[in-house]
């Protein structure tokens, strides 16, 4: 964060200080929620969870280095005392964003923000100085502290913005304005939250209508092959700019192919020019998150050139999305738990049959959560696309949702031992290591509460004991 003295933060945020001897002593450190990440100089933000209460920890925090606690109530160390921290938090934030002056790029959707995240920052930083959204932490809570991460030497911050209902973006945006707005598509992720594709399409919508007007630099960039997502440049005073494979984009991508190891190749197109690309991540689902990530550089003065060869290079830097490992005995594990949705589902199901031309698949697949009225038919349909595309055996894990998988790719023809339903994550795991033979390839996805990546880490760990960790 920029250098703030306590009593500049306390003015900021409308606090009062508690213990403090000195107010001009300066937050030098990062602003932290999490204790074992107090740094000398930090701001430490004590938030009330369930079955945790931040204030307990603000004598140790100072202890260890902490310049003070931006708390709720007096904890006898020094204090900002507010009466809301998280509406402080974001107050601080907004300040320091605008003191910046730094060049922010929102972005929200359905499927594929992180990873679209992830490959904006790695292609801008060759650019300047970037701070990006780490992992997920696209709420009310992790937008903030990522954005106080920003320096005097940060160019450009890169934020993800998540909702769960109307308003939330349009909150996330008021705190943190962005310059450029990206929307990646609109799907069925949280449908049973929200009540419909169209609500989604209202609440992702919100990030176009916040940005600043065209003559004042304001750009929405959007997926032009999805038509509520396309719709959205009604909404808007930006200047707009469309992405995808449609001939009308302008940023678009032809000649798109897989690769043998299933990653995504393609002949990159830009108003100024032109680049193939080649990247390292796998499947096709890629190609438009990265013509998103080349649509925000183009913008930001890069190449076609330098946007090809940095999304050329890039990888995966948020655990759990795609990540690839071979074991020694040539056996191919994709862990891609993090999250499912019908969407992600079906592209990672599509990468899988990519992946293993010529060798036996595995999909093993669980609860895509939160999808309300839809949840049987979509359930049914991934079990029915996994027959479709050849998978050589699906796993079905869990409860009755993955009943339905099992069933839907029952009905679609896959007899016998093509699929199966287990109980739990354990049973899968004792499942495929007495079947897993060297050349495989398994993907392991399902929704977060499921906890699949520990079926995907028991079958990369080596020798034959261990079982999945309890959730």
């Amino acid at each position: 964060m920029i250098a703030l003295s306590l009593a500049e933060i306390a003015a900021v945020v409308g606090g009062q200080t508690y213990d403090i001897p000195d107010p001009s002593v300066q937050v030098t450190g990062p602003v932290v929620r999490d204790s074992r990440e107090v740094e000398p100089g930090s701001l430490f933000v004590a938030f009330v969870g369930e079955r945790v209460d931040g204030h307990d920890y603000a004598r140790a925090v100072v202890e260890a280095g902490a310049a003070a606690v931006l708390a709720s109530r007096p904890v006898g160390v020094p204090a900002i005392v507010v009466d809301d921290v998280q509406a402080a938090l974001g107050a601080l934030a907004r300040h320091v964003v605008r003191t910046l002056g730094t060049t922010l790029v929102a972005l929200t959707g359905s499927a594929g923000k992180t990873s679209t995240k992830d490959l904006i920052a790695q292609v801008l930083r060759r650019k300047a100085p970037t701070v990006f959204t780490p992992g997920s932490l696209n709420n009310e809570i992790g937008l903030p502290l990522t954005a106080l991460s920003a320096t005097e030497e940060t160019r450009f911050l890169v934020l993800e913005m998540g909702a769960r209902g109307i308003g939330h973006i349009r909150y996330l945006a008021d705190l943190t304005p962005p310059r450029i707005g990206l929307v990646l598509n609109v799907g069925t992720a949280h449908i049973g939250e929200f009540g419909g594709r169209e609500q989604i399409a209202q609440a992702k919508g919100e990030l176009v209508e916040s940005l600043p007007p065209a003559s004042e630099g304001g750009t929405a960039v959007l997926n032009a092959d999805d038509p509520l997502v396309r719709a959205m440049a009604s909404r808007t005073q930006a200047k707009v700019v469309l992405f995808g494979e449609s001939g009308e984009a302008d940023v678009r991508a032809e000649n798109v192919r897989l690769t043998d190891t299933g990653q995504p190749a393609f002949r990159l197109h830009t108003p100024s020019g032109a680049s193939d690309v080649t990247m390292r991540l796998y499947g096709e689902h890629h190609v438009s998150n990265a013509l998103a990530a080349a649509a925000v550089a183009h913008e930001l003065g890069m190449s076609a050139e330098e946007i090809a060869t940095a999304l050329s290079e890039a990888g995966s830097l948020s655990r759990w999305r795609m990540e690839v490992t071979e074991r020694p005995d040539g056996v191919t594990i994709v862990n891609d738990a993090y999250n499912a949705n019908p969407e992600s589902m079906r592209a990672a199901l599509r990468a899988l049959a990519a992946m293993g031309t010529g060798r036996r698949t595995w999909a093993v697949l669980g609860k895509m959560a939160e999808l309300g009225d839809e949840a049987l038919a979509e359930h049914d349909a991934v079990g029915r696309l996994a027959v479709r595309l050849n998978v050589g055996k699906l796993v079905a894990v869990g409860g009755r949702e993955a009943a339905w998988l099992q069933l839907g790719a029952y009905n679609e023809g896959s007899w016998g031992e093509e699929s199966v339903h287990v109980s739990d994550a354990q049973a899968a795991v004792d499942l495929l290591r007495s079947e897993l033979r060297p050349g495989d390839v398994v993907l392991v996805k399902a929704s977060r509460s499921v906890g699949l990546e520990g079926v995907a880490q028991a079958l990369l760990e080596t020798g034959a004991g261990g079982e999945v960790a309890a959730r």
